[in-house]
């Protein structure tokens, strides 16, 4: 639920620095007198607000994305898994990144075949770096 929470949060700020921008944007650029597409001052202002507000959206978007579902921290080292010349051992390539903390790891596709496919989130249930620490133990 933090998860979605920190996403409308994000929204509600680019919502508010768009509301700044229309603003600002109609305080300098006078409001046109005739039709909208024949006053080049105007339809431009609109045209860059629209575009400012697609990137800031999208960006959004993009963080959220990379983000743990438990803790909201970016996730971090990435890893390439997978082989074009070895698919039926290792499966398609993938990059793999996963939350310093151990909660999850996030399995996004390289190349995707069928439209839009979904990166696969695994939440790992126990510590992870406990795990990893009793294997690395038990070879000494």
């Amino acid at each position: 639920m933090r998860y979605w929470l920190f996403f409308v949060a994000k929204l509600a700020v680019v919502v508010a620095i768009l509301r700044g921008l229309w603003w600002l944007m109609a305080f300098l650029i006078p409001q046109p007198g005739g039709r909208f597409a024949q006053d080049l001052p105007w339809t431009t202002a609109i045209f860059l607000f629209f575009l400012t507000g697609i990137g800031l959206v999208f960006l959004a978007v993009l963080d959220q994305r990379y983000r743990c579902r438990t803790c909201l921290r970016r996730l971090r080292m990435p890893v390439s898994t997978g082989s074009w010349d070895q698919m039926l051992q290792f499966g398609r390539p993938k990059m793999e990144y996963i939350c310093a903390f151990g909660h999850g790891t996030l399995d996004v596709h390289q190349l995707r075949f069928a439209g839009r496919e979904k990166d696969g989130w695994r939440k790992h249930d126990d510590d992870m770096w406990r795990e990893l620490e009793s294997l690395s133990g038990s070879e000494k």
